[in-house]
């Protein structure tokens, strides 16, 4: 399989290797269900900042450009964004509006439930003007989620523009599916989705995203895939949850990396976790299957650790899970 590679600005080098923007909200997760009031505690998440704090985890220069409210969580997202080594200096604040927020219950075993309160907040009204320093700083790669196009016409736009912006100017354009049913329906999601691949390097989406953005009702995943390639697309990852991934490629050739096998503690954040793997590998040059194999490996530390990004590995920690169970490390 030909190896991808990130596509270069033009001199002067770009001050990141990897731009993001989109929602980061106040997380307040429980134990237990809130109706019969366990107690909460206090985090920061969102699709974007959780693959932009698993690649500065492993070394990578990455800014986030997301907008928040005037708030108290707003200081604490970019208080965290700070300390994890991401860059935010190109994020803006809406002082008429609040930052976002999400729970998560636990309700039995690793299932959870997680509600948002997103209507109307800051990152809602992000527009493209709002994100101009960013682009205009330049970077290699440029990395957008469904999540954003989620928000509303705004964020839309923003995603629209950006993505333009960057496959003009020759980095590498990422595109992570990750739709989300409680903030847009599949009719809504696929159209907007199909106007961006044309544009767009690398395509990542869950095996049951897939149909979002290629095919109909009645297409085989290879047709779908085979489609995308046409359009322009240079590879195609397909996540499969506890089944691994796969990775397609222009020159026909598939490659399947299995799961690793780790207890599950908690699935949210694992697709994030596999970006930033994904993109940290690209970055470095790795060959296909090694760039997948990093993807799978971030995305086991997700699932067996609890919280979004918490548990995300530094690049040293990377062969932890090549160790046996159990295993003390003196």
């Amino acid at each position: 399989m030909t190896t991808a590679s990130p596509r270069t600005s033009s001199p002067p080098p770009p001050g990141t290797d990897v731009l993001t923007f989109g929602e980061t909200m106040l997380s307040l997760r429980t134990d237990g269900p809130l109706a019969t009031g366990a107690p909460a505690r206090t985090s920061v998440a969102g699709a974007e900042s959780n693959v932009a704090v698993g690649l500065a985890r492993l070394g990578h220069r990455v800014s986030w450009a997301g907008r928040l409210g005037a708030d108290e969580p707003a200081r604490l997202i970019l208080r965290t964004l700070r300390g994890e080594g991401v860059d935010v200096r190109h994020a803006t604040t809406d002082p008429e509006a609040p930052t976002g927020s999400m729970l998560r219950e636990r309700l039995v075993a690793d299932v959870a439930r997680v509600h948002y309160w997103r209507t109307g907040s800051a990152a809602s009204r992000q527009r493209p003007g709002h994100l101009a320093p960013a682009l205009a700083a330049g970077a290699r790669v440029l990395h957008v989620t469904g999540v954003t196009c989620a928000l509303g016409p705004g964020p839309r736009a923003t995603v629209t523009e950006a993505v333009e912006h960057a496959r003009a100017r020759g980095w590498t354009v990422v595109l992570d599916v990750n739709h989300r049913t409680r903030l847009w329906s599949e009719g809504e999601a696929a159209p907007v989705l199909r106007r961006l691949r044309d544009n767009v390097d690398v395509l990542i989406a869950s095996d049951d995203e897939l149909p979002l953005i290629a095919g109909d009702e009645r297409t085989s995943e290879d047709a779908r895939v085979a489609e995308l390639l046409a359009a322009g697309v240079g590879e195609v990852v397909v996540t499969r949850g506890g089944d691994g991934a796969d990775l397609y490629g222009t020159d026909g050739h598939r490659l399947h990396r299995p799961a690793h096998g780790v207890p599950v503690l908690d699935t949210v954040g694992a697709g994030d976790a596999f970006c930033a793997g994904y993109l940290s590998g690209l970055l470095d040059g790795l060959a296909p299957a090694d760039r997948l194999r990093r993807a799978v490996t971030t995305g086991a530390f997700a699932v067996a650790s609890r919280g979004d990004w918490e548990g995300l590995p530094h690049r040293d920690e990377l062969a932890l899970l090549d160790a046996a169970p159990g295993s003390a490390l003196r």
